[in-house]
């Protein structure tokens, strides 16, 4: 988090991958972004969302940008966090 910020694809990954080894879960699904209506950046403005997924398979990320309002970004990172872990299953 120091060194990329807590929004970014590096941060995701770890998060993902230390769910996955302090629960014992098949697959490790996390989630960092800017939903709005504030906090973004130039370099990752409101609606980028990174998500980190982690299984035996290996670990990567999913950048999305979004748009809409914070629940509208919300609802669609869960949608596609949900897809990620069914197709990782």
């Amino acid at each position: 988090i120091t060194e990329c910020g807590v929004v970014s694809p590096q941060t995701a990954e770890e998060m993902a991958k230390g769910i996955r080894e302090y629960s014992g879960a098949d697959v490790g699904v996390a989630v960092t972004g800017f939903a709005g209506p504030g906090g973004g950046t130039d370099q990752y403005p409101v609606g980028t969302v990174f998500m980190g997924i982690a299984s035996d398979r290996g670990v990567r990320h999913v950048h999305l940008r979004l748009k809409g309002d914070r629940d509208r970004v919300r609802s669609l990172t869960v949608n596609h966090a949900l897809a990620q872990l069914l197709e990782e299953l």
